[in-house]
């Protein structure tokens, strides 16, 4: 029998083996995209011969809402639809409209999210909106065309970005973040650019320490520029004073300007390692549940899908892996090595979302 919550409704709550409870998801509906980001899929190994996975062993739109819904009935309060880029994904209101009819287990409905390179979203914010999307995420790595386009590595230009940006926020999608992935000696100069452009404006930056997903990006630590610095950086220019996490388990540590202009936030998943508060699972673009972003391996959610599992089959799959669950790679990696010896085992970002 469930326990009892405070305000006496059943808590369905999965706690995994350190104590923390799912609460979010992250669903990759695509493993395509159209950028060649160096940190992520890079032109070498993502190549033109590349081969991605064919639409059969692509969940469909109603094996998604499934799971979905599932994973709510377990206390999921947010799904994040990724890629890949998502926008690629044909259609993709069409999910956002089955996802916007699940309620949690108290009937509250689930906070939808999207995180997007930015590319596509001009022309879908508004749709993506009016079918139930909440909030949208927006990569964007400098203002600067030439470190942007060396970055994306496909010479796409910023302003196409920042048009989607403004589509977002005219479409009532709230609050829109942009994130910045700052890589030393490749965009780090554009730190305090990014945060003058921004401030004052209804976007929230955030600042994301390189890290050493997967196992084709190269990743050393002397390129990681620790959120330290960052917020030191900007602070002699625009000074700033620390706000408190908006809701327990927030990955992003946040700061404001003493002047009113807005706030800023900092994800240091190299220097400060938030996995004893991680409360998030990710289902790849095939139906693997991953429990951590640095994961080996996944568990089959797509097999038992298709070959005719119950509700009542998922959930308890979903259950007993989370139950299970004592991922803390980051903590684990800590600052005293470059690359542990289990990287090149790692999934990609691109097939297990962000």
């Amino acid at each position: 029998m469930s326990a009892a919550g405070a305000d006496g409704q059943p808590d369905r709550s999965l706690i995994d083996t350190r104590g923390r409870a799912l609460r979010d998801l992250r669903i990759s509906v695509t493993d395509r995209c159209n950028f060649r980001c160096t940190y992520c899929m890079p032109k070498e190994v993502f190549g033109r011969d590349r081969a991605f996975l064919p639409r059969a062993e692509l969940l469909t739109f109603e094996e998604i809402a499934r799971l979905a819904r599932v994973a709510a009935a377990h206390g999921v309060e947010k799904i994040r639809l990724t890629g890949g880029e998502p926008l690629l994904r044909k259609d993709l209101h069409l999910l956002v409209a089955k996802l916007s009819e699940l309620r949690t287990p108290l009937g509250a409905p689930l906070d939808i999210a999207l995180t997007t390179n930015g590319a596509l979203l001009a022309a879908k914010a508004a749709s993506l909106r009016a079918a139930g999307l909440r909030r949208v995420t927006v990569s964007l790595d400098s203002l600067d065309d030439a470190t942007f386009m060396a970055l994306n590595d496909v010479a796409f230009p910023v302003a196409t970005v920042l048009e989607g940006i403004r589509a977002a926020l005219e479409s009532g999608l709230g609050p829109v973040k942009v994130n910045m992935v700052v890589k030393r000696g490749h965009n780090d100069h554009d730190i305090v650019a990014m945060a003058r452009h921004f401030k004052g404006s209804p976007v929230i930056l955030r600042f994301i320490e390189y890290m050493d997903v997967g196992a084709t990006n190269g990743w050393q630590l002397d390129q990681v520029v620790p959120s330290s610095e960052v917020i030191a950086r900007i602070h002699a220019q625009l000074p700033l004073e620390p706000v408190p996490p908006a809701y327990p388990g927030e990955t992003s540590v946040r700061w404001r300007y003493r002047d009113g202009g807005g706030e800023i936030g900092v994800i240091s998943s190299v220097t400060g390692a938030f996995c004893g508060a991680c409360t998030r699972a990710r289902i790849s673009t095939d139906g693997k549940l991953f429990t951590c972003l640095f994961a080996t391996t996944g568990d089959d959610l797509r097999a038992l899908l298709r070959h005719g599992a119950s509700d009542e089959d998922l959930a308890a799959v979903f259950a007993g892996i989370w139950r299970a669950r004592t991922d803390r790679y980051s903590e684990v990696r800590g600052l005293s090595t470059r690359r542990p010896p289990e990287a090149g085992g790692r999934v990609e970002m691109s097939y297990i979302g962000g």
